[in-house]
């Protein structure tokens, strides 16, 4: 029989649970996972964080093939994990279901959109946690949370059976306590990549400019046992039209398809929408399409920039987040703030496709900050074997 859960961080939606055993043997075989609320589960209600969603929606005919996958390899599902309503925000904040508690930083938000699936890893409730990242929604919950979690190569591991938020950046991801089983998961659903190993490392200026000073000194020593498996860092610049280009053609393309993906919707249902989220709904209705059409061209032209940095095997590194979560009191135009100066590195990958692992390596008035490690598309498995070396040289959990 499987263990019983006291769901104590609240990262599980509200109702009765969904469990689904897996098989009986496999390379996962006695673990337990959890499933952000975006992923199908067959006989079940997608809910997408909203209840006007959840109410327009028939129950799921099967499961999404990434759940299907993991249930193949042995792992137990139990239960489905809160999201930021239809993945639009950074926070964790859901007024529907309830906020998540950061279970590492009580007072702290939990990092969205994939809140529920990070509390729920960070907490001790399951081993491992699905949950998807357009602009940052694995890898800042993770950071926030002190957990390890990855961002695979855009469109290495197929996102059927999941609702979409803005399919050129949308891709599925997975949080874990430990390093070896980040990778283990990894095995288990990302296709074979290249086998040349990785390196040199590259330190990108820019995002650690980005960072709040006490971040970066924070991760120094993290950067240092990257530098023991990979050679002193090379100092990079990749945005020398500033870093907030970044922020602002990621903003303007994850809008346009926002409403393209789910627009009509929106306007047919006309849903109650938590704070900021109707907001940014509205915004992305008014984006103008010369200003949608110059940032995809700009989006080309810094995607052959990374392809060409990255082609030999580099490895970039960079705090993961600029600060650490926001505290649940903090302003809307903190949590603003904080938002832009976090989409300015977040957009890194974003724009490129590229994968990126994140590693809990510091903290900051006794809260965590990660350091990401990335690299060229279709480089996963590798950059997960390095994260897991990195682990150990900073004798993090395995």
């Amino acid at each position: 029989m499987p263990r019983e859960i006291e769901d104590r961080v609240g990262a599980f939606v509200p109702g009765g649970r969904v469990d689904v055993a897996g098989t009986q043997d496999g390379t996962l075989a006695g673990l337990d996972f959890a499933a952000k609320d975006l992923f199908d589960i067959a006989g079940h209600v997608t809910g997408y964080g909203n209840p006007d969603w959840a109410r327009t929606h028939p129950p799921a005919a099967s499961h999404a093939p990434i759940v299907q996958s993991l249930l193949l390899s042995g792992a137990t599902l139990r239960g489905k994990t809160k999201t930021v309503e239809l993945a639009y925000g950074l926070t964790g904040e859901n007024v529907w279901h309830g906020t998540p508690t950061n279970p590492a930083a009580p007072d702290r938000f939990p990092g969205g959109s994939s809140c529920g699936s990070a509390a729920a890893v960070a907490a001790g409730l399951v081993d491992f946690a699905l949950g998807s990242d357009t602009g940052g929604s694995v890898r800042i919950p993770a950071s926030y949370c002190g957990i390890f979690g990855i961002r695979p190569s855009w469109g290495a591991i197929s996102l059927a059976g999941a609702c979409g938020l803005a399919p050129c950046f949308d891709t599925p991801g997975w949080f874990t306590r430990g390093a070896s089983l980040l990778r283990r998961v990894g095995e288990v659903l990302l296709p074979a990549g290249d086998p040349m190993p990785l390196g040199p490392l590259l330190k990108v200026q820019e995002a650690w400019i980005n960072a709040v000073p006490g971040t970066a000194t924070a991760l120094a020593g993290a950067l240092e046992a990257v530098e023991q498996e990979l050679g002193a860092a090379l100092g990079v610049t990749l945005v020398p039209e500033g870093i907030d280009r970044l922020y602002d053609t990621f903003r303007v393309i994850q809008a346009e398809e926002a409403w393209a993906t789910l627009g009509a919707w929106v306007d047919a249902t006309r849903p109650s929408f938590g704070p900021g989220v109707g907001e940014r709904f509205a915004a992305a209705k008014a984006v103008d399409p010369a200003e949608a059409h110059a940032a995809r061209g700009f989006r080309e032209a810094f995607r052959a920039r990374l392809r060409a940095v990255l082609a030999g095997g580099a490895v970039m590194a960079y705090p993961t987040s600029p600060v650490p979560a926001p505290k649940l009191d903090a302003t809307p135009e903190v949590q603003q703030a904080v938002r832009e100066r976090t989409l300015n590195v977040t957009a890194i990958s974003g724009l490129g496709s590229l994968c990126e692992v994140t590693l809990p390596a510091a903290k900051v008035e006794g809260a965590p900050v990660g350091l990401s490690l990335v690299a060229a598309p279709g480089r996963d498995r590798a950059l997960l074997a390095l994260a897991e070396r990195v682990a150990a040289r900073l004798r993090l959990p395995a």
